[in-house]
């Protein structure tokens, strides 16, 4: 998961009095015998595996309970790299009944490890097409988000240039010293931005493309906070520690986030979002193989895919419902963008090359 989503998360969830929770319910966490004395014990907890940006509002997770008749346990466990990793250690006796977080430039990793067992949610229909990865249905898709270049309004209205829209438009001499990205080898945007090159200009363009747009003047840091909050000048962290850098690689969920906590609330956003340099990412949740509580992990999976939980992501995650009839906040609708055609790369040449595409990315623009 990405570390903005991470950031912005943990302040929207003080902001508004959400509830991170590690765990919800009244019986500790402990499993319930079900059934009459001297009858076989049935879990009634389920245990959701995520990485640490994971959040719900706890009203929302309490009608599932309510619902359901299990109580959940939500398991934080890093990154979402760091939390896959403990998942394949640990194939066959699982921490968790279900796994969140897993996005598609990690997807063909857990699916050749092996982890997870196969269920087809229910509801599964109303989910968009083109998100549903795996026809196996080992997983199933939760939530998607853009990794775009963002644009500092300001700026680019006091020089009078228009701000740039597409990846050959960041290669042009007006923008020149103006962009900031992450590294590739450290920070999920960047690899996301690396990822939307190779989608766009392909095996045999791409490395062409940035060694252009190393000779355009494109800084690198090491991650999203640097990049963002240090390096942005259309950032609110970016104005104050006077950053001159007026593109920076992030989402295009951040111009609602910059109004969230602006005040007072601008009528428009003061960043925005160049459409034509996004990459897709899209998370996914599966039932564990070896599960404890299959019949409670297939319903909570079932759960995240429904309206209720689907609505309440985008202020909670900073990402986007992947069910046609869930409605976006007004937050969203007013102040984001949609991002019609984004680059995508098949999950199986992410697994096959991607060690490869950041260390010739590395060759190129770092060293």
């Amino acid at each position: 998961m990405s570390t903005t989503r991470k950031i912005a998360g943990a302040a929207l969830a003080a902001a508004l009095g959400v509830t991170t929770l590690s765990a919800c319910g009244g019986d500790g966490g402990q499993d319930k015998p079900e059934g009459s004395a001297g009858g076989s014990p049935k879990s009634k907890t389920v245990t959701l595996v995520s990485h640490d940006s994971f959040n719900v509002t706890e009203t929302v997770l309490k009608e599932f309970e309510q619902q359901s008749g299990y109580t959940v346990k939500v398991l934080k466990s890093g990154d979402a790299g760091a939390a896959l990793n403990q998942e394949i250690l640990t194939k066959g006796s699982p921490r968790g009944d279900v796994f969140f977080g897993v996005d598609n430039t990690l997807l063909s990793r857990a699916l050749d490890n092996g982890i997870f067992t196969p269920h087809e949610a229910k509801g599964l229909a109303g989910v968009k097409p083109e998100y549903v990865l795996d026809k196996q249905h080992r997983v199933t898709p939760v939530d998607s988000g853009d990794i775009c270049v963002n644009y500092d309004r300001a700026y680019f209205a006091d020089k009078k240039i228009a701000p740039p829209q597409t990846l050959d438009d960041l290669l042009k001499p007006e923008y020149k010293n103006l962009l900031v990205t992450e590294n590739a080898a450290t920070s999920s945007p960047g690899l996301g931005f690396l990822l939307a090159t190779v989608g766009k200009y392909g095996e045999d363009g791409w490395k062409d493309y940035w060694s252009k747009l190393k000779a355009n003047g494109v800084e690198v840091v090491d991650g999203w906070e640097q990049a963002y909050n240090e390096r942005f000048s259309g950032s609110a962290g970016g104005k104050k520690a006077k950053a001159d850098r007026p593109l920076v690689v992030s989402y295009a969920s951040s111009p609602p986030v910059e109004v969230l906590y602006a005040d007072p609330k601008p009528a428009e956003a003061p960043t925005g979002v160049a459409t034509g340099t996004c990459f897709r990412q899209v998370e996914f949740a599966g039932l564990l193989k070896g599960a404890k509580n299959e019949e409670g992990g297939k319903a909570l999976i079932d759960f995240m895919i429904g309206k209720k939980f689907q609505e309440d992501m985008p202020l909670q995650m900073f990402v986007n419902p992947v069910v046609t009839d869930a409605a976006l906040p007004e937050l969203f609708t007013k102040h984001g963008v949609v991002v019609e055609k984004p680059e995508t790369v098949a999950p199986e040449n992410i697994a096959k090359n991607r060690e490869q595409w950041v260390k010739t990315w590395s060759s190129l623009v770092v060293k």
